[in-house]
């Protein structure tokens, strides 16, 4: 699971900072959300202190009906639990009590200040992709015309130097060395590099390329659905690499399938050209167009031909 604090969601989600500045470094670990409602209304029985807390109009409305003795007992109650984090919608005013109790128990207070109607869908799909299961993967994640395309092979065959050439040809770099790819849904998995080597790409006697001062901002992007794995393996001659070859193999990451091509690495070839065409040819399958069936249809249909006018001539 990834570590995520208050500060840096506060920094993505742009929240700003009401009360309780000292607890900006405290870990989210759930990804729930609940509204205090029955909170307010003294209920504490399900009262569950790892949740994110959400205070909008509703909640206020009540909380301003209940007499100044009850608030602060209902408060105390709720800040002493010590939640990670009380948003409020930007609708909302947070009452100078909600600000006293926030600096006393050193738990921030955050005002979306946007209008986002939406936020806590927001709020909470965010924290999903935060907070999931990642796996580091030792490769590179290249998107190709679009198509997120996971290189990787053994330490030293040329993955980061066929990632540069496809940056070169105008292609976006999202991971260099390692990708932590985590599962959004079943069927969707998300690839990203650490966040202390974004945008950096290493080649072996050159050594760190940055990659937008080197080729602008459009050379980079910070996540990508990955769709097609590119495995790059020494060039053996003992195996029999077929011209023509229909091949379904796939690797799975957490509950996902996605397709894997094995391509041989020997002097001469030109590496970078032969993933794009994988890539390339792999989203024309995603769009429903396979050559190897186009063109084995096509050869069946001309033996066909053949064997017909060869019985009509007999």
């Amino acid at each position: 699971m990834s570590k995520l604090t208050v500060a840096k969601m506060a920094d993505d989600l742009k929240l700003k900072i009401r009360a309780g500045a000292q607890g900006v470094f405290k870990e989210i670990r759930s990804s729930n959300i609940t509204r205090p409602g029955l909170e307010f209304s003294g209920f504490f029985d399900c009262y569950e202190k790892d949740y994110i807390l959400y205070i909008g109009h509703k909640e206020m409305t009540y909380f301003a009906k209940l007499s100044p003795k009850v608030q602060e007992e209902r408060l105390h109650l709720i800040f002493s639990a010590l939640p990670p984090v009380i948003i409020f919608n930007h609708s909302t005013k947070i009452p100078d009590m909600f600000i006293s109790y926030g600096n006393q128990y050193s738990v921030t207070i955050l005002k979306d200040e946007s209008k986002r109607y939406e936020l806590v869908s927001k709020i909470h799909v965010y924290l999903l992709e935060k907070l999931a299961k990642r796996i580091p993967v030792h490769g590179v994640l290249i998107d190709i015309n679009g198509l997120g395309t996971l290189i990787i092979g053994q330490s030293g065959i040329g993955k980061s130097e066929v990632a540069l050439e496809l940056i070169k040809r105008g292609h976006q770099l999202i991971s260099d060395d390692r990708v932590d790819i985590y599962q959004k849904e079943v069927g969707i998995l998300i690839g990203e590099a650490p966040e202390v080597s974004r945008r950096y790409l290493e080649i072996r006697g050159v050594g760190i390329v940055d990659v937008i001062n080197m080729f602008g901002v459009s050379s980079f992007r910070e996540n990508k659905k990955v769709r097609l794995v590119v495995e790059l393996v020494k060039w053996n001659d003992q195996m029999d690499y077929k011209r023509l070859e229909f091949t379904n193999q796939t690797i799975k990451y957490f509950d996902t399938e996605i397709p894997i091509l094995k391509v041989p690495v020997s002097p001469g070839r030109n590496l970078a050209a032969i993933v794009e065409a994988c890539a390339s040819n792999q989203k024309l399958k995603y769009l429903g167009y396979n050559a190897y069936e186009a063109f084995t249809e096509a050869i069946d249909q001309l033996i066909k031909t053949n064997m017909e006018e060869n019985n009509d001539v007999s």
